[in-house]
């Protein structure tokens, strides 16, 4: 206890970041826990997901393998060690095992410039908690991540399989569709923050405010791009089970086959992730400055972790709630609503952020609580214009079709008039 008591005293601000061989050895060191944590922290949500569907369904989930099923993860992770690899005959073998690796790593490599955390004070130097502090983390991000959909055509196109190409063609138009409204939505952010480093955004929502409330359409957009990108529900048409087997990965089997879930899963931690540092503070601790100018503590640190943690955990039930909640869009649905719906709105939202804060700037308000004030009034008349007075239910509803009014009260007329309604048959 004394020990882990002195490492979290109180060290002067201004202490300088670590050496060059301190900071080899510290990235490694985070590279390591957290490809170790990220591992574990997705084989669990494979029995999360199952507990918590369960839980909705009113039913019992996986409860045999270890206490409360603790073990389910590891006995499956063994099952699919020992499983026997298949190839179809006529598969293009090299590109069949590259497609899952090329999923597999981008899903992996866009944690890395996540901030998770304050910074933690040594004897040796300042250590930042991100595994790689770059200056264009955003835009990382953004790029990485858009090379896993490649990984997922291959699947479908090496394969040679009819159901794994409509899946590999389904999840290609769906991603290019809703990734342009996702770099879209995050544009505001980047006008608030003047910057692309995701810590400076995190810096900028401790002195004016959570960026869901300055900026509440810019969230709904991410929210359901975030959806659309990672294939869940209501978005899974590349893996529809009841009209495509399993999609791009139906021909897959034991590891290869995990490693499109493990990409799955992983890319649903990095979207949750990016949420809660765009849109809700991230690591920030309330009512104090010292997590993100000092001094920095260890305790400070230990707290903004829980914290990053706790409003994590809350969007991957968030995903879980919304698969086993929603039913499955119709394509033309799903095209509909990113491209008649989310882009024209991101678009239009660009433009009246970037005028309001123009309007604020030149009325010399600096950001703060009048600020932060403004915006949350701007924002909650474009939610109610948007939401309530364009939508009227049409676009955003399941149950939406492309059928005029009229045109469908004429074939009813139609029916109506049939012998098969009047109970006449020949």
């Amino acid at each position: 206890m004394m020990h882990v008591a002195a490492l979290l005293q109180v060290v002067n601000p201004q202490i300088p970041p670590q050496g060059n061989g301190v900071f080899v050895i510290a990235t490694l060191l985070k590279m390591v826990i957290m490809f170790t944590i990220l591992m574990v922290v997705v084989a669990y949500l494979t029995l999360a997901e199952r507990r918590i569907s369960a839980w909705i369904q009113d039913r019992h989930g996986p409860n045999r393998v270890g206490p409360q099923g603790l073990f389910q993860p590891l006995a499956d992770g063994l099952k699919n060690f020992m499983k026997e690899e298949t190839y179809p005959e006529a598969a293009n073998k090299p590109i069949f095992i590259l497609a899952p690796i090329l999923s597999f790593i981008p899903a992996l490599t866009t944690w890395c410039v996540i901030p998770f955390g304050a910074p933690f004070p040594t004897r040796w130097g300042r250590i930042d908690m991100v595994v790689a502090d770059l200056p264009v983390g955003f835009l990382f991000i953004l790029a990485i991540s858009s090379l896993g959909v490649y990984g997922i055509v291959l699947a479908g196109w090496a394969s040679n399989n009819k159901y794994a190409l409509l899946g590999g063609l389904r999840s290609s138009a769906q991603m290019i569709s809703y990734e342009i409204s996702l770099g879209m939505s995050t544009i505001p952010v980047l006008l608030l923050a003047g910057n692309v480093t995701l810590r400076s955004i995190v810096t900028q929502q401790a002195y004016g405010g959570w960026n869901v409330v300055n900026l509440t359409i810019a969230f709904l957009i991410f929210l359901v791009a975030a959806f659309a990108e990672t294939n869940r529900l209501p978005f899974d048409l590349p893996e529809a089970e009841t009209e495509l087997v399993a999609g791009y990965h139906t021909e897959y089997s034991a590891m290869k086959f995990s490693l499109f879930f493990i990409a799955e899963y992983a890319n649903m931690v990095t979207a949750s992730a990016l949420m809660v540092t765009l849109f809700f503070g991230g690591f920030d601790v309330p009512f104090t400055a010292h997590d993100n100018i000092g001094p920095f503590t260890g305790w400070l640190t230990l707290l903004s972790v829980m914290i990053f943690v706790a409003k994590l955990l809350f969007f991957l039930f968030f995903f879980m709630w919304v698969r086993w909640t929603l039913p499955r869009f119709r394509y033309d649905q799903l095209m509909s609503l990113g491209w008649k719906f989310m882009l024209p709105l991101a678009l239009t939202y660009i433009i009246v952020i970037a005028a309001v804060v123009l309007v604020l700037n030149v009325a010399g308000i600096t950001p703060g609580t009048m600020y932060s004030s403004i915006l949350g009034a701007v924002n909650i008349v474009l939610v109610m214009i948007v939401f309530a007075i364009l939508d009227h239910g049409r676009i955003i509803s399941p149950a939406y079709g492309r059928m005029e009014g009229a045109r469908l009260a004429r074939l009813r007329g139609v029916a109506a008039r049939s012998p098969l309604a009047s109970g006449v048959t020949r």
